[in-house]
């Protein structure tokens, strides 16, 4: 029998949350993928495929789209995906870090510290599959304007917990719905499609881990911290939707930057698209106390819900 002051670590056992880990970790042994093998980098880009359907770009639906060349739309669109991938390599870079904090000093041997890693890796990834994409269609760094930037570093410092899982989740579902179109899109260039595929598969998995650690750290959480996370969720949603498409991917397509902006927020068609986007993380976000009053109105805002 051990002495009671014995400091032989124990291993705490496996709960629901280290079974789901375990799931994922398995799915991971047989679904990833190498974007540097499945991608055909070489393949010269098709002049008229788009960089993404039509209707997911910001101006469809609106009068200025129906007096463009169909050369600026194909410019636009995939000027709008290239936006949205190095928005995509900036909130990665924001989430690695808050996973990597997060599984700071915990068993090493545990399934949830394997997986843990194992979507960093995914993340590291993905963002040089996003960057290699970009390069390809010629696309410039599309990067967050200095007070998102700043508002980013202070989310990734101080985010812990349901929050830093939350933010994660509400980037990963609203670029999951989108990318399931785009992978599917006929006219949609294969570089984009092929990405998309890898992402949607992969992420599929983040975000299954990222419902369940939600799910763990609020098991018992009062009134009030449930309120507090839900705020600062609907925070980070709001910086991460209205920074997905920068307004300079309008100048690109020869198009005045003023009123195409005017166009977009006025636009019925884009609200539905997002709503649309946004559909299945609303429901996990009420079904877990974190759709409150003050969020829904930040989710609303940005056409969300």
């Amino acid at each position: 029998m051990a002495h009671p002051t014995d400091h032989t670590p124990t291993r705490a056992p496996a709960g629901a949350g280290d079974d789901v880990s375990r799931r994922l970790l398995d799915s991971a042994a047989v679904l990833s993928y190498d974007p540097a093998v499945e991608i055909d980098w070489d393949a010269p880009l098709p002049p008229g495929h788009y960089g993404l359907n039509p209707e997911w770009s910001t101006l469809y639906g609106t009068a200025l789209w129906a007096e463009m060349t169909e050369e600026q739309r194909v410019t636009l669109t995939r000027h709008e995906v290239g936006s949205i991938m190095t928005t995509g390599i900036w909130f990665e870079m924001i989430l690695q870090q808050m996973v990597l904090r997060d599984q700071y000093l915990k068993d090493p041997a545990g399934a949830e510290f394997r997986f843990a890693l194992t979507e960093i890796a995914d993340e590291c990834r993905h963002s040089i599959m996003f960057a290699r994409a970009c390069e390809k269609m010629g696309v410039p760094r599309y990067r967050p304007n200095r007070l998102v930037a700043h508002a980013g570093r202070a989310y990734k410092s101080l985010a812990r917990g349901e929050l830093a899982y939350g933010g994660i989740l509400v980037a990963e579902e609203v670029l999951d719905v989108m990318q399931r179109d785009w992978m599917r899109g006929e006219n949609v260039l294969d570089i984009v499609r092929g990405t998309s595929r890898i992402h949607v598969v992969e992420e599929s998995r983040h975000m299954k881990f990222a419902r369940q650690e939600i799910r763990e750290r609020l098991r018992g959480a009062g009134a009030l911290r449930r309120r507090n996370a839900a705020f600062g969720i609907a925070a980070g949603a709001y910086v991460i939707v209205t920074s997905m498409v920068h307004p300079s991917v309008y100048r690109a397509a020869g198009l005045d930057v003023e009123r195409a902006l005017a166009e977009v927020r006025a636009s019925e068609h884009r609200r539905a698209m997002l709503r649309t986007s946004s559909r299945h993380l609303m429901a996990f976000l009420a079904e877990n106390g974190l759709l409150t009053g003050a969020a829904a109105r930040i989710y609303r805002r940005i056409h969300m819900l």
